[in-house]
């Protein structure tokens, strides 16, 4: 199948620096996603899994999306701004702060303290959200990452929003890592945009109808991101993903992020309940990582 048109294409799940004090450090944020893009990023995706987007209130929100719509972030096509809320009114807030700064675009993951709410229940709750935020927020995207969130988005949920909201369900985030409900939403939603989370199935799902990905890796290697989102597979991807399994994902990449910038104490820094990785893990993070960047794509 030839690559669709209208593709997506490779945001970064922004990675969110923080300064000593763990407020979030916004000339790093502006710098380290201003160079996402000039190393090829189609756009930022905020406040994210890999962002922390669940640790950061809405004042602190509102700074650091001025600070990069300040700093020439286009907010219209260039920003993505996650949702991460279990209150209605929390998940309107955070996205109203988006639209008043112009962003149409939106991360929108399921409530998650309240386990197993059932399809109706999560209808009810998205429908409560997608009608606070009103026809402005054009793009949203719903975000499945049980996993993380332990509240699923089921194929036929997803179905029905879309049918109820068409002019604002636009798209769907599969960060489960699992390939059969990949297939199943590019076979049943091929009309929306089917961004992939897990960088290992891009270049599979891209071939198949994907749009393409909102990922973590894209901090610590966008250059590598390029193949897979163009549909050819790039074997040192998997590599590299191998390494972060056995750590905290976001502090890997962090700590990732800190090693090619040269800048590691500073984005070592995790908001509370994360912690950083260990001295000792991210030296041998570290050189694994570098022996298979040096090594050339077969």
């Amino acid at each position: 199948m030839p690559l669709r048109k209208d593709r997506f294409g490779l945001s970064v799940a922004l990675a969110t620096p923080f300064a000593e004090d763990r407020s979030i450090d916004l000339p790093r944020l502006v710098a380290h996603g201003r160079q996402s893009l000039a190393d090829g990023c189609s756009s930022l995706t905020v406040f994210g899994t890999t962002g922390e987007g669940a640790s950061l209130g809405l004042n602190e929100r509102n700074r650091a999306l001025g600070a990069l719509v300040g700093a020439g972030i286009e907010p219209k096509t260039q920003l993505v701004v996650g949702i991460a809320a279990s209150s209605v009114e929390d998940a309107i807030a955070q996205g109203r702060a988006g639209l008043m700064l112009g962003c149409p675009s939106f991360l929108l993951a399921p409530p998650f303290y309240f386990k197993n709410p059932g399809d109706e229940a999560l209808f009810d709750w998205f429908t409560a959200v997608l009608n606070g935020l009103e026809p402005q927020a054009s793009n949203v995207i719903l975000y499945h990452i049980p996993q993380v969130t332990s509240v699923g988005l089921s194929v036929e949920l997803i179905g029905r929003l879309k049918k109820a909201f068409p002019a604002q369900v636009k798209g769907v985030k599969d960060s489960s890592g699992d390939w059969a409900n990949t297939e199943a939403l590019l076979k049943q939603h091929a009309d929306l945009h089917i961004l992939i989370g897990d960088e290992r199935l891009l270049a599979k799902a891209m071939n198949l109808g994907a749009s393409g990905t909102i990922c973590g890796l894209a901090n610590i290697a966008p250059d590598l991101m390029q193949a897979p989102v163009n549909g050819i597979e790039e074997p040192r991807i998997a590599l590299i993903i191998e390494q972060l399994v056995p750590f905290a994902f976001t502090a890997a990449c962090k700590a990732l992020v800190g090693h090619r910038r040269k800048d590691q104490v500073a984005w070592s820094r995790m908001r509370a309940p994360l912690r950083s990785l260990e001295q000792a893990e991210c030296a041998k993070l570290f050189a694994a990582v570098d022996a298979i960047r040096a090594k050339r794509a077969a």
